[in-house]
């Protein structure tokens, strides 16, 4: 019989650290806006042709940057949920976005996913911390979701057979959304089921996204229903290639014949069944499938250039095997956020399972061949008019099931979204008592019109919710003091209103006692205006001023903020009485040395920036497909990166 229960698991792990103490007023290295040659532009599909690019996120607000993390692993015990009948063992991390860790096939001892012997964050998701490894959940925007690393609410509830069916649910900030994810493993069965449910509960449109992200070993071949794909690179390029071979003559359905890191994203004909799968030299691996809502299909692979093996070896340890992602989302591209109307909601059924099809016919040379082969393993193991069965039991019998007493806990986020608008969500309970101390001002505000009376410096510690209602909400909150100038104006960047928001801060500031978080975000709006040398003298006099506050965590944040500023504004003088008034411990932090780096070379002093490289540092929240380390090594001499610094993942020009 299936169970669920909890369990331990010890691995060897970074910690997350602190979140980044500032507001989170820009994205994290850009949203990529995807350069469309003319002739595949023609041959778009409409709703592709209608969403490519549309919402990107402006901001990351309302969260905060998850940037707290190292490098240094110790063994670290995480709480895990633990699904299994005699066929498979499924390992849920319900405090790291509910991943499922590890897929245990076990007539076979082996894991159907790859499975990450470390816990290693790392700055590829939307908000920085993410780790790679097994099967993730994505909601949001284009890239890994801002609950990568997040806890989130787990429960049990009667699966559609009767038997115990794990719950996760949360709140998604950055659109707004509450979801929910339902594993269950039939008695008997060697397939995971997961029901997923997306609801927009407000008066308008919301824009939406999903994917769901496996790892898989690297030494697979990936197969999909399809003869064409998007490619989009790290040229930022969307162009339409033929499957399986790319136009460099690569066959990219073997990861490790590409050089270079890619998407693929398969153009699956309407009406057929959606599926993709892994599989090894003897024709075993695994296999996706979902309902058709459920519509697209990608493959992200790094290749073999010598940034990309780099990366490989930067989330996990050397010698480790590396690992390709078969997703699955809503959209063809991740490049679309389709919109979900007001007061609708969008779910769907995903089925992951072992899967054998003739070796012969998957590693043969005819392409559709080796997809019917799978095509037809899949219908004998799990017919398609099953999956489709399986999914209308769940959603008319247990998608609205009331959970069972919490096995891990979430947020408050969802609880004060339901405390304002009294939001009915039957299946995914958001009650007053999960309200924390992260919801305690806004709940005041609720209650009495007006925000705690509370120091700047404490204020800015308080996360801002940022959608129309609460924006509306601050905007007649009274006494408007300092504090409450600080949270307006964050949500009025957060919606776009870009000028009413300096205007907010410099109304804070004519009053304010704690300048500091006032000044921050009047420096990024000046940098983001294009005013560099204002923007740096706003970000020294932050730093300045947060000194009476002695928060190191607040000192750190700024100084990586002012030092750059400084820097670009030719003020090497001011960036170097900063950084020298850091503490040790701080500056001996790989990004500190990196600026150290920057700052010798803007000081003339070449030969002890080369000291800084050749003594090593690692920068640990380095973004995906970061170029900057490569290109401070050229300044510095003609000779060839060293691989430890080699992270570039685009094609040479």
């Amino acid at each position: 019989m299936t169970t669920v229960r909890r369990a331990v698991l010890t691995v060897s792990a970074a910690p997350l650290g602190p979140d980044n103490p500032l507001p989170a007023l820009r994205l994290l290295g850009g949203t990529p806006t995807p350069a469309v040659d003319a002739r595949d532009r023609a041959g778009l599909p409409r709703d592709m042709a209608r969403q490519l690019g549309h919402a990107p996120l402006r901001t990351l607000l309302p969260t905060r940057v998850r940037d707290g993390y190292g490098r240094d692993r110790t063994p670290t015990d995480l709480d895990t949920i633990v699904i299994e009948n005699d066929r498979l063992r499924v390992t849920v991390l319900p405090g790291l976005g509910g991943r499922v860790h590890s897929l245990l096939h076990k007539p076979t001892g082996r894991d159907l996913v790859y499975r990450n012997p470390v816990l290693q964050p790392a700055a590829f998701a939307l908000n920085g911390a993410w780790f790679s490894g097994g099967i993730e959940w994505n909601i949001g925007a284009h890239g890994h979701g801002p609950l990568s690393c997040a806890p989130l609410y787990a429960a049990v509830v009667p699966a559609p057979d009767g038997g115990p069916m794990l719950r996760l649910w949360e709140w998604e900030r950055l659109r707004d959304l509450p979801f929910q994810v339902d594993l269950w493993l039939p008695d008997g069965a060697e397939h995971l089921r997961v029901a997923v449910r997306i609801r927009n509960p407000h008066a308008r449109a919301v824009p939406c996204s999903w994917w769901s992200n496996t790892a898989v070993p690297e030494d697979r071949r990936v197969l999909a229903p399809a003869d064409s794909a998007w490619h989009f690179g790290y040229e930022r390029a969307l162009r339409r290639v033929p499957v399986p071979r790319s136009a460099d003559g690569a066959d990219h359905t073997y990861p490790l014949r590409s050089t270079h890191a890619a998407d693929y994203f398969y153009a699956l004909a309407d009406g057929r069944r959606r599926w993709i799968a892994a599989l090894g030299e003897d024709g075993t691996g695994l296999v996706q499938t979902s309902t058709d809502t459920l519509l697209g299909r990608k493959l992200f692979l790094w290749g073999t250039a010598r940034g990309s093996r780099r990366w490989q070896e930067w989330l996990t340890e050397p010698g480790t095997p590396g690992y390709a992602e078969i997703q699955a989302g809503l959209a063809r591209t991740q490049l679309e956020h389709p919109p979900l109307e007001a007061g609708e909601e969008v779910s769907w059924l995903e089925v992951y399972a072992p899967l054998g099809a003739d070796p012969a016919a998957v590693h043969g040379a005819d392409w559709a061949a080796a997809g019917a082969s799978v095509e037809d393993a899949l219908e004998r193991i799990l017919p398609r008019a099953e999956v489709d069965a399986a999914y209308a039991r769940w959603r008319a019998h247990a998608a609205d099931t009331e959970p069972g007493p919490l096995l891990a806990t979430g947020s408050g986020w969802g609880a004060l979204e339901v405390l304002r608008d009294a939001h009915a969500l039957p299946g995914t309970p958001f009650p007053p008592e999960l309200l924390g101390e992260e919801q305690r001002p806004w709940a005041e505000l609720l209650r009495t019109g007006g925000l705690p009376d509370s120091p700047e410096s404490e204020a800015a510690r308080w996360t801002t919710p940022v959608n129309d209602a609460w924006r509306d909400l601050l905007e007649s909150a009274a006494p408007a003091g300092p504090s409450t100038e600080y949270h307006l104006g964050i949500a009025q960047w957060a919606a776009g209103d870009l000028a009413q928001a300096v205007r907010s801060w410099e109304r804070g500031l004519k009053n304010a006692t704690e300048r500091w978080p006032l000044l921050y975000c009047l420096a990024v709006a000046d940098r983001e205006s294009g005013h560099p040398v204002r923007a740096a003298e706003r970000f020294s006099e932050a730093y300045d001023a947060q000194r009476r506050t002695g928060d190191p965590l607040v000192a750190a944040a700024l100084a990586r903020e002012a030092v750059p500023a400084l820097l670009a504004a030719h003020r090497a003088d001011r960036a170097r009485r900063i950084l020298d008034s850091l503490p040790e411990e701080v500056r001996a932090r790989g990004a500190f040395r990196y600026l150290a780096v920057r700052l010798l070379l803007a000081e003339g002093r070449q030969d002890e920036a080369r000291a800084v490289f050749d003594a090593g540092f690692e920068v640990a929240d380095l973004r995906e497909g970061a170029e900057e380390l490569g290109e401070t090594w050229a300044r510095i001499t003609d000779e060839p990166l060293p691989d430890a610094y080699e992270f570039r993942m685009r094609p040479p020009e």
